[in-house]
């Protein structure tokens, strides 16, 4: 299979520089990345790709039993780390990716050197002592919503995830990406996202990472943030001066800045 192809993989930046490699989250594809590649494609290679089933992937290698599972997204990026025989990755997930690149670094840890997790969530369901965001009912109240209208949820829950009420381009950017992508794949990547409970999976990273949260964030709130950072010893917190699940977009200099000091600080 042409791996390339089906996860639609690009690459810029230095051809000799250090990898990083950007993995976008639920409802999105690499295009999301666009405002910060400028700033690390000065010193790094740059490789981007979307999830079989998002972007401009090749729809017919999705499979409803392989992606109802983070491990087969984790594959997807295991599979583009082979075919571009990729070493000493450094791995920025956003969103879900962040615990996507967890389990691809466990699985394949020689290949990955540094995680920088976007806005991270091992679990967005509240559980005694936990704070996810999101009670048992709020989260089945969304995907029944989604179920029932894709269309409908994507055009009222993209701005919210966006925040910035006052940069409407915003969220409309995050309304049109989700719409764009096909409603069955998209309820499977839903449940596989706002369903799983990931903590555990913290105690396997063994490399530098770097949690980047969001001052405001109603998707991954703070105390998700400082639990990611105190379960993964050694790690960097960094806050940013940002409101919004997707920092990228909304403060993309903000985002680009603290990727680069971080990644620039531990080689």
């Amino acid at each position: 299979m042409d791996i390339r192809h089906r996860n639609n993989v690009t690459m810029t930046g230095r051809a000799d520089g250090p990898v990083v490699l950007l993995a976008h989250g639920f409802g999105c594809d690499q295009n999301m990345w666009r405002m910060v590649v400028p700033a690390l494609a000065e010193e790094y290679r740059v490789v981007l790709f979307d999830y079989v089933g998002s972007g401009r992937s090749d729809a017919s290698a999705w499979s409803e039993q392989r992606y109802s599972s983070l491990a087969g997204y984790a594959q997807d990026v295991l599979d583009v780390c082979q075919e571009l025989d990729l070493r000493d990755v450094a791995f920025v997930g956003h969103s879900v990716s962040a615990m996507v690149g967890v389990l691809a670094a466990a699985k394949e840890p020689e290949r990955f050197s540094r995680l920088v997790m976007v806005a991270p969530s091992p679990r967005y369901i509240d559980e005694d002592g936990y704070r996810g965001g999101f009670s048992a009912e709020d989260i089945n109240e969304l995907l029944e919503s989604l179920d029932s209208n894709y269309l409908g949820w994507s055009a009222a829950m993209a701005p919210v995830i966006m925040g910035n009420p006052d940069r409407p381009e915003l969220g409309a950017e995050l309304t049109a990406s989700f719409c764009a992508a096909d409603p069955d794949k998209a309820r499977v990547f839903a449940s596989t996202t706002f369903l799983t409970d990931s903590r555990a999976d913290l105690r396997t990273v063994t490399v530098p990472t770097l949690v980047l949260e969001c001052a405001h964030d109603v998707i991954a709130p703070r105390e998700v943030g400082a639990y990611v950072h105190a379960a993964i010893p050694g790690s960097r917190l960094v806050t940013l001066n940002a409101t919004g699940h997707c920092p990228q977009l909304s403060a993309p200099e903000a985002t680009a800045q603290a990727i680069t000091a971080f990644l620039g600080g531990s080689r």
